[in-house]
Formats: structure tokens, C-alpha cells, sequence
């Protein structure tokens, strides 16, 4: 069985790193490269960069951020957020991107990811879900960092995101986002047992029991943390550690 991966992300609007809660309420915290060398140097698996107003404001600012970050960290970085066309995938790759995360330019023209797989492999695609409960049992697809309602389902969504060529779903609970009271574990079940593709459960996290939920519960793949590691509530050692004591395979430092 593949290790669980454990992936930092960073919200970012212009050149700084922010954060907020059901991704409102954005507070600065620094410079978003001096925190991804330090994930990196403590260890984490993976980056997430995400533009958090990129959609709104229909451009993206990160390819500066990604050309400089892929010079001195040498892990998996994922970049969203604006990304609207195959043009602005092969941009951000060149600049050192590993994988593209797209969510709102999807959800207008679908045919988007299938595009984007067969130029640059599925590998490099990564479909990204942001999630709200609906009232009805079930959630709802919400696109330009949560938002404007879609009126999609989200099950159905990543179903259809993977047999477009998704390679991975970053699945993001707004309703969990930044509360820090632990994930949607029965989204990403829901999502999880429906798709063949790895799911990446983003939103929620406050203590390193919720990622033991998160992969034991909702079979995530991989787990994205923010407030934890940004504020420092948890240290990546301690979040390793504890997986390891409840049998979760990760990556030894």
C-alpha cells in the first residue's frame, strides 16, 4: 500500500500567504516561500500553491512564486488557481509546477481537463473539488474559492473529472476549511469509494487524530494541512509519529 502523504498547502493573494476560515476572512501571514522551505526542510511530502483570488479576478500571479520555490524545494508542487486554458498549464509547468489543480475553468468547460491530460499526462491534472453541504444529505460543487454555487454534485463531479483524466482530486470541505474541528469524513468517503483516482482531503484539520479519521474513515490518499503548520499548533515530527502509531504507512524523515 502506498504511503499516505502529507502536503502543505498555501493559500496565497499577490505575494503573500494567507488564511482564513471557509476560505473568507483571508489574514497575511508572511511570505509564502519562507514557509515552504520550511515544510520542506521538516520534511513534507508535497506543496500546494493556490491562488486564492485568481478565479475572481480571471488571471494568475504565481509563476514568479513557482519559478523561484522549484529552484530550492524539491518535492511535488502542485499550483491553482486562475489556471483557464492549456496555455496557462504549460506556463506554470515550465516555471516548475509539477502538477495543475484546476476547479473553476473545469466546471465551465469540462473538455478543459481532457485537454490538459492528454498534452501533459493525467499525472499532471489534478481536479480540484470545493465542497459545501447542501441541506439534502449531499454537496454541492462551488467554484472561485467558494463562492458561486454550481449546482453540481460533487460525487458526480469527480466521477466525471476522472473519466475526463483527472490523475487526483484535491477534495476541499468549505464548511470544515480553517475551523480546525477535524474533516467531512463522509464527503471524502463518499468521494473516496466512488473514484479510482487518489483523493487529497483539504480542510479541517486541527490535530493529528483527524488525519488518522481522515485516512482510516474517509480512505483518503493523501492529507493537505494549513492552519496546523502555518500557526505551528503541530509539528510535522508529531503528525508523522502519531500516524505511525495508528499503523498509517507515511514517509520516514
Amino acid at each position: 500500500m502506498a504511503n499516505t502523504r502529507l502536503i502543505a498547502r498555501l493559500d496565497i493573494k499577490g505575494p503573500n500567504l494567507i488564511k482564513g476560515i471557509h476560505l473568507e476572512g483571508l489574514r497575511v501571514l508572511g511570505d509564502p516561500e519562507t514557509f515552504a522551505t520550511q515544510y520542506y526542510e521538516q520534511g513534507i511530502d508535497e506543496l500546494i500553491y493556490m491562488d486564492a483570488v485568481a478565479s475572481l479576478y480571471e488571471r494568475n500571479n504565481l509563476t514568479d512564486i513557482v519559478k523561484h520555490t522549484a529552484k530550492n524545494i524539491f518535492i511535488p508542487l502542485t499550483v491553482g488557481g486562475g489556471v483557464r486554458s492549456v496555455e496557462d498549464a504549460k506556463n506554470l509547468l515550465r516555471a516548475g509546477a509539477d502538477k495543475i489543480a484546476i476547479n473553476t475553468a473545469a466546471v465551465r468547460n469540462p473538455e478543459l481537463i481532457s485537454q490538459m491530460s492528454r498534452r501533459f499526462g493525467s499525472q499532471c491534472m489534478v481536479l480540484s473539488i470545493e465542497a459545501k453541504r447542501n441541506g439534502l444529505g449531499q454537496w454541492e460543487v462551488y467554484t472561485d474559492n467558494g463562492r458561486e454555487r454550481t449546482g453540481l454534485s460533487v460525487v458526480e463531479w469527480a466521477v466525471k473529472g476522472a473519466e475526463l483524466g483527472a490523475g487526483e482530486i484535491l477534495l476541499t470541505s468549505v464548511d470544515q476549511e480553517g475551523t480546525r474541528k477535524g474533516f467531512d469524513l463522509s464527503l471524502i468517503r463518499s468521494v473516496s469509494e466512488t473514484v479510482s483516482v487518489p483523493v487529497i482531503a483539504s480542510g479541517g484539520m486541527g490535530s493529528a487524530e483527524h488525519l488518522v479519521d481522515a485516512v482510516k474513515i474517509g480512505r483518503a490518499d493523501a492529507v493537505a494541512m494549513a492552519d496546523v503548520l502555518h500557526y505551528n499548533r503541530l509539528s510535522l515530527d508529531g503528525i508523522r509519529k502519531h500516524a505511525l502509531m495508528n499503523h498509517i504507512d507515511v514517509r520516514s524523515n
